[in-house]
C-alpha cells in the first residue's frame, strides 16, 4: 500500500475562544489532487494555512513526506502556495516572477532562467517571459502564479481559491488546465474552494467540510451520488430530502432517518414496475437552465414537501401542471442527519 504524502493527525485550531477546526484527520496520497470544499466558515482555509505553515495548530500534527512539519515555518517545508490574488511582483517581468523563489534559494542566473522557461512552457506561457503582469489577462496571471509555485519543485502545492476572481468561461477553462498540469508534473495539489462544480471537475479526493469538521470525503462521483450526511447531500449539488418513512423503498437501510433524491433521478409520469412511486404534485416553479429545465413540484397534501426535478428542455411542462413522480430504488440515498 502506498504511504500517504501528507498525514494530518487530529488537528484542531482555535482563534481565541472560537474553535474553527475539530480533530481533523486526513491522509493525502502522492500524485493526487485533493479539494477542500465547504461554505465560508467551514475551516477549509484554516486547514490550508496550517498545511502551508502560516498557522500552527492548537492541537495535532502535520507530517509531509514522513517529516513532522507542524511547527516549521513556510520556507522550511516542502510546500508552496498560490493565493487568489496571485501576489505577483508588478515591477518584475514574468520570467523574473517565476524565477524569484529560485533566486531566494541561491540558484545561479542561467539555471534560474532555464528552469523558469521550462516551467512557463508547462503552463503554456513561455512566450510571455519578458512581459509585466499588468500586460496579461487574469487567466495568464493565474498561470504565472502557478508556474512560480511549481518551479521550486515542491512536494505539495496549495491553492487558495485560485479561480475565484475569474469569469465563468475562464474558470472552466482553467479547471481543465489545472487538472492537466497536475497530472503532468505529478505534484500533490490541495485546492480550497466553495464551488461544488469546481471540486467535482478537479478532485481525485473531495473533502467536504462544515463547521470545522469533515462531513464526507472520497472520490467526487461517490460523494455526489452517495453522500453520507444531509449536509453533503444539500451542499454538493441539489437534493430533495425526505423522512425515510415517506418512501416505500425495498431494501432501504433501516438505520436511515432521512433519504435524499437527486433532481436528475426523479422521473415524471406513472412509475415503471421497477421504480418507486413518489406520489404526485403540482409544478410550482419552472426555470430554464440551458441543457435542462429545473422544476419544483409541491405535494398539495404537504406544501412543505417540494421535489426538485431536472427535466429535458423538450419535455412539455408548465407551472400549474399536476404530475406523478417516480424514482429507481437504487437512486434513493439513505442519510445520517
Amino acid at each position: 500500500m502506498t504511504e500517504p504524502l501528507v498525514e494530518i493527525q487530529s488537528v484542531s485550531h482555535s482563534f481565541g475562544p472560537h474553535r474553527v477546526l475539530e480533530a481533523i484527520s486526513l491522509d493525502i496520497a502522492p500524485a493526487s489532487y485533493t479539494v477542500l470544499l465547504g461554505p465560508s466558515g467551514s475551516g477549509k482555509t484554516t486547514l490550508l494555512n496550517i498545511l502551508g505553515g502560516f498557522l500552527t495548530p492548537s492541537e495535532g500534527r502535520v507530517l509531509i513526506e514522513g517529516t513532522d512539519c507542524t511547527a516549521l515555518a513556510p520556507a522550511r517545508r516542502p510546500t508552496t502556495t498560490v493565493f487568489q490574488d496571485y501576489a505577483l511582483f508588478p515591477h518584475m517581468t514574468v520570467g523574473a516572477n517565476v524565477a524569484f523563489g529560485l533566486r531566494m534559494r541561491g540558484v545561479g542566473r542561467g539555471e534560474r532562467r532555464r528552469r523558469a522557461l521550462e516551467t512557463l512552457e508547462i503552463v503554456g506561457l513561455d512566450h510571455v517571459e519578458t512581459r509585466k503582469p499588468h500586460e496579461l489577462s487574469g487567466g495568464q496571471r493565474q498561470r504565472v502564479a502557478l508556474a512560480r509555485a511549481l518551479v521550486v519543485e515542491p512536494a505539495l502545492l496549495l491553492l487558495d481559491e485560485p479561480l475565484g476572481a475569474l469569469d465563468l468561461k475562464l474558470r472552466r477553462q482553467m479547471q481543465d488546465e489545472l487538472k492537466a498540469i497536475q497530472k503532468r508534473v505529478g505534484t500533490v495539489f490541495v485546492h480550497v474552494t466553495h464551488d461544488q462544480e469546481e471540486a467535482m471537475a478537479l478532485a481525485d479526493l473531495c473533502v467536504v467540510m462544515s463547521e470545522g469538521h469533515i462531513e464526507d470525503m472520497g472520490p467526487p462521483e461517490r460523494v455526489y451520488r452517495r453522500p453520507r450526511t444531509r449536509f453533503t447531500a444539500t451542499f454538493m449539488g441539489e437534493s430533495t430530502i425526505l423522512p425515510a418513512g415517506a418512501v416505500a423503498c425495498p431494501g432501504l437501510d433501516p438505520a436511515a432517518s432521512l433519504v435524499a433524491i437527486r433532481p436528475e433521478s426523479i422521473g415524471l409520469g406513472d412509475a415503471p414496475p421497477s421504480h418507486v412511486a413518489l406520489g404526485s404534485g403540482t409544478v410550482t416553479d419552472l426555470v430554464f437552465q440551458g441543457g435542462f429545465k429545473r422544476a419544483s413540484v409541491t405535494d398539495p397534501a404537504d406544501p412543505g414537501r417540494v421535489y426538485t426535478v431536472r427535466v429535458p428542455v423538450t419535455q412539455p411542462l408548465a407551472e400549474g401542471d399536476t404530475v406523478a413522480l417516480h424514482c429507481s430504488p437504487d437512486e434513493i440515498i439513505p442519510l445520517k442527519e
